[in-house]
């Protein structure tokens, strides 16, 4: 069962006591106690899972995912290994929860959007444009509110663990992708298709590390997610609909 931190508990629990204590709620002493207990004991649950996650978000992030063991993570976070074994089990557990809990939104609204543009053409023509605006918008949007997100997949990417990551969590709407490029694309062959997007995930995640810097030594602008996503998807579709490799005339 997953538990969420009970919503305006801290008031709920100064008003059960107060009503209690005038005779307002036809409870006696230990059955408040039990429920107050019962909440509190959710709340705690929650607070050290977030605490772990967030605290192993940063740590995978700033060191890798190899340097890190459950044992710094316990000593970052404050909370004992008992804790980090009963919400995860093991560290590929404990990094799985850490990708799913921004991954899966992201997927969600990839393949919404993927859905609003497929019905918005119709039986006709899928443009390419749009089936990368669908792909990159929900990636760049997460980037911009959680840096150090897209930090840590910088490190598994460098630490070859994407595809693992991928398979286990990416693999539904990556098919799903794959299946619209050949409806936008359907001249091209299928392994030049899966070359393109190959290099399309590539781009992404170099592009996910920041602007160009074009003064080395010089602390380069933060991301502008907003302004990005456009420049790759007008350089991604030129590659895209661009001949299949071989295919010109010698």
């Amino acid at each position: 069962m997953e538990f969420g931190r009970v919503r305006g508990w801290p008031s709920f629990a100064r008003a059960t006591r107060r009503y209690q204590s005038r005779g307002m709620i036809g409870l006696d002493n230990p059955q408040i106690s039990r429920i107050i207990q019962l909440f509190d004991s959710i709340n705690r649950m929650t607070d050290t899972k977030q605490k772990i996650l967030d605290t192993a978000e940063r740590l995978f992030g700033d060191q890798g995912y190899a340097a890190t063991s459950l044992r710094h993570i316990i000593a970052d976070a404050g909370v004992n290994l008992a804790a980090i074994h009963y919400h995860y089990g093991s560290k590929e557990e404990l990094l799985d929860e850490l990708v799913m809990r921004k991954a899966g939104p992201v997927n969600a609204e990839r393949l919404a959007l993927l859905d609003r543009y497929e019905a918005e053409a119709g039986s006709g023509p899928l443009a390419v444009e749009k089936v990368l605006e669908a792909f990159l918008e929900p990636t760049f949007s997460v980037a911009d509110r959680s840096p150090q997100f897209v930090r840590l997949m910088g490190r598994m990417y460098g630490e070859g663990l994407m595809t693992g990551i991928v398979e286990r969590h990416f693999q539904p709407t990556v098919t799903r992708f794959i299946e619209a490029f050949r409806r936008a694309l359907p001249d091209l062959p299928n392994e030049e298709l899966l070359w393109r997007i190959h290099f399309m995930l590539g781009t992404m995640a170099h592009a996910l590390f920041g602007p160009p810097n074009p003064r080395p030594g010089v602390e380069s602008p933060p991301l502008d997610a907003q302004g990005v996503v456009p420049r790759l998807v007008a350089f991604l579709g030129a590659g895209f609909r661009a001949p299949a490799a071989g295919s010109e005339e010698k």
